[in-house]
């Protein structure tokens, strides 16, 4: 039986993984539950994040299932550096992989999806201040890429493309950053050799912005780094029903691991507890997993399900979900 870690983190984590957890119980997998308090509000109770211990227990998980993490309380970025950044790098969450379903003007609608890599980039901490403070103040902000992190970050998202159509686009800026962006066009390059039947593309990150409003159905699978994904699958969140229909998967594909399933959206304080939350984000985010685990014929009744959600309130939404379920 696979094991799950929830953890229901702050503000409208709270209610929006509730109500993955009732279409959980609705769909009647066999899956061990566990929860661990973890999030802002635990950190103002008593100063936890994330200890060795408590990351141990969580390596025995097949998956973690998050809902989001912030308090307007706890110093801006502190939780995210060490719960969220902590989580990805020391379960080497590598894949960060998020889909978007559009809806076109034909009816038929269009899917693509984003692969980001997940623990490298910007996002490692690698910099520093100088004379912080004065008017001379210098601060430098690094991007750490390794070929073995591009490299097995690409190759995934070459085989994701395989399953589906065929076609992929790395999106980088090699234009301006010639040294990372570089090592992610060679090593996309000589990926696309093993794949001689995917159609390659590349795109800049400033067009890709425009192209994602304008002509958003010309992707299917997207490539790019780590500060560039979280910038564009934003967007796409936007361009393709709002932040609170978007889902994303933490994987670790080795699973040497758990891999994490979270919605994109953050805490939201300001409408905390107002049953205001869209939970469909969520409510896909437990169909990734539940895939991932492989229960993908649930999976997919879930996702079938949040295609015809409606409903005003965070628990509307949910038992429009659940009632499509029972049919």
């Amino acid at each position: 039986m696979s094991k799950v870690a929830v953890v229901r983190g702050d503000g409208i984590g709270t209610e929006v993984i509730e109500q993955g957890l009732r279409v959980l119980k609705a769909i009647e997998v066999e899956l061990e539950i566990e929860e661990f308090d973890l999030g802002g509000a635990r950190y103002l109770n008593d100063g936890f994040i994330l200890d060795d211990q408590a990351l141990e227990q969580l390596r025995n998980f097949d998956a973690i299932y998050l809902g989001a993490v912030g308090h307007p309380e706890v110093q801006p970025g502190l939780i995210e550096r060490e719960l969220l950044l902590r989580l990805r790098f020391d379960l080497d969450l590598y894949i960060n992989q998020r889909p978007f379903v559009l809806n076109t003007q034909d009816g038929k609608g269009h899917d693509f999806v984003v692969v980001r890599e997940n623990t490298e980039g910007a996002y490692v901490g690698e910099g520093g201040v100088l004379r912080k403070g004065t008017p001379q103040e210098v601060a430098t902000q690094g991007s750490v890429n390794t070929r073995f992190g591009v490299e097995r970050c690409v190759r995934h998202a070459f085989e994701l493309a395989g399953q589906r159509s065929n076609k992929i686009h790395l999106v980088h800026k090699t234009n301006v950053l010639n040294y990372s962006g570089d090592l992610w066009l060679r090593t996309f390059n000589e990926v696309a050799a093993d794949y001689t039947n995917i159609e390659t593309n590349y795109h800049h990150i400033d067009a890709a912005c425009i192209y994602l409003v304008e002509s958003p159905e010309m992707y299917d699978v997207i490539v790019t780094d780590n500060l560039f994904g979280d910038i564009i699958t934003d967007l796409a969140g936007a361009v393709s029903g709002g932040i609170g229909e978007a889902s994303s998967a933490n994987l670790n594909p080795a699973k040497t691991g758990p891999s994490m399933f979270e919605p994109v959206h953050g805490s939201a304080p300001d409408i905390a507890g107002q049953n205001k939350a869209n939970p469909v984000a969520a409510i896909r985010s437990l169909a990734l997993m539940l895939d991932f685990l492989g229960f993908s014929s649930e999976a997919k009744q879930i996702d079938s399900a949040c295609d015809q959600a409606s409903g005003q309130s965070t628990s509307e939404i949910a038992d429009s979900v659940l009632a499509s379920l029972a049919r």
